[in-house]
């Protein structure tokens, strides 16, 4: 599915911006479906995303700037006539059959617990849907940070609420996929990941208010400027708990501070409780408190096109999510490190869940391919392994696949 290209032995590079690759995967998911079905598919384009700041903020009620890109999950389904619904995993090549009628979530069930989580939090709700055959593959990375998992669960609540005409609004679909995550795989994510992915803008970031969820569209415009991904290939697994951990430190520096969440926290009312606290709680909390206020001054960059200050608060996040919220890794905090020599990168962080994945470099366009060549060379030299390299375009959020 992905065209791969060795450059210099140092990375895998994938170039996204032609319309190439995903139109090669749509006939791919759909030649496969009709292999499998002999039917003809509705067909669903789900995009993976990229947060440019506001990380570990979602879940506590705060701000993060997301954007939907141009890899993602593309579902073909139709409805079925038999007893049991048919779900084949093109990627990993793997069927799984769904009994409606039992949808407890699988002990190590991985993809399939995100599938049985969507058809399952909607029967949660008194919406039953009727069988269907499916077939999905993918090109976002696993393990990168741009939400395969989230893209995931949005192409099948968003393809069962077509063709099953359930008249599910948007909004309410992400509040399923959610769910399926918190309850079927073990992960209480906050709803970014679930938002950008659904609700995208093509050009557009959105500053997005995770208590409100409600959202402010601002045009991406970067003139001599690139978002280059340089992913670690380290593997990360959220279901793990460290996420939760760091959750559940939110959650009892907002009780002590009697608050509903660490969104409307200030370093003045954490400093009044830091006796109540261990020093590695008091630093997250700190970080989460920053992260916030680092998320609007970001904004107020982009409207000014201020790229020095954008940069300066990309390094400013990332040092927090290394020293103080501890969920970076060597990988990552290299790869950032190594960008602070380069005077054609105005800043870079870390991105995703953490303990792996992708950072995001906001780079000078005309040095983009220097930069490739010397970060992969870099990296190879240090950890002995190659990193993988995206450029990204943001894109639409989940949509109809047209039938041309």
């Amino acid at each position: 599915m992905l065209k791969v290209q060795k450059k210099q032995s140092y990375a895998i590079h994938f170039d996204t911006k032609s319309r190439k690759m995903n139109q090669k995967l749509i006939h791919s998911v759909k030649q496969s479906f009709q292999n499998h079905f002999e039917k003809k598919p509705l067909m669903v384009f789900s995009p993976g995303r990229i947060n440019l700041i506001g990380e570990h903020t979602d879940f506590n009620e705060g701000f993060v700037f997301p954007a939907a890109i141009d890899l993602g999950i593309v579902l073909a389904i139709q409805k079925s006539a038999s007893n049991r619904s048919c779900v084949y995993a093109l990627n990993k090549e793997e069927m799984y059959e769904i009994d409606l009628s039992n949808l407890a979530p699988l002990k190590d069930g991985g993809w399939r617990n995100y599938v049985l989580g969507v058809v399952g939090e909607l029967a949660k709700i008194g919406i039953t849907v009727g069988n269907f055959d499916s077939v999905f593959a993918g090109n976002i990375p696993g393990g990168a940070g741009m939400s395969s998992s989230a893209a995931l669960e949005n192409s099948f609540v968003f393809a069962l609420n077509e063709l099953f005409d359930l008249q599910m609004e948007k909004k309410d679909m992400i509040l399923i996929s959610q769910k399926a995550e918190h309850n079927y795989v073990g992960v209480k994510c906050g709803i970014m990941d679930q938002y950008a992915s659904m609700l995208g803008e093509k050009e557009s970031a959105l500053l997005l208010d995770c208590r409100s969820i409600k959202s402010q569209p601002f045009k991406i415009q970067l003139q001599n400027l690139q978002l280059v991904l340089v992913n670690t290939n380290v593997k990360h697994d959220l279901s793990e708990s460290a996420y939760n951990d760091r959750r559940n430190v939110c959650e009892k520096v907002a009780r002590l501070l009697n608050i509903q969440s660490l969104r409307d926290a200030s370093e003045s009312s954490l400093d009044r409780i830091k006796n109540q606290l261990s020093d590695s709680e008091y630093k997250k909390a700190l970080y989460v408190v920053r992260e916030n206020k680092r998320v609007h001054l970001f904004s107020e960059a982009i409207l000014n096109n201020d790229y020095t200050s954008m940069g300066k608060l990309l390094y400013e996040t990332h040092e927090g999510l290394s020293k103080n919220y501890k969920v970076s890794c060597d990988e990552l905090d290299f790869l950032v490190e190594k960008t602070k020599s380069m005077d054609t990168v105005y800043g870079a962080r870390m991105m995703g869940g953490g303990f792996g994945g992708c950072t995001i470099n906001l780079v000078l366009e005309s040095a983009v391919d220097t930069f490739k060549t010397e970060i992969s060379k870099q990296f190879l030299e240090e950890f002995g392994t190659p990193c993988s390299i995206y450029d990204v375009t943001i894109s639409q959020g989940t949509h109809l696949i047209s039938d041309n």
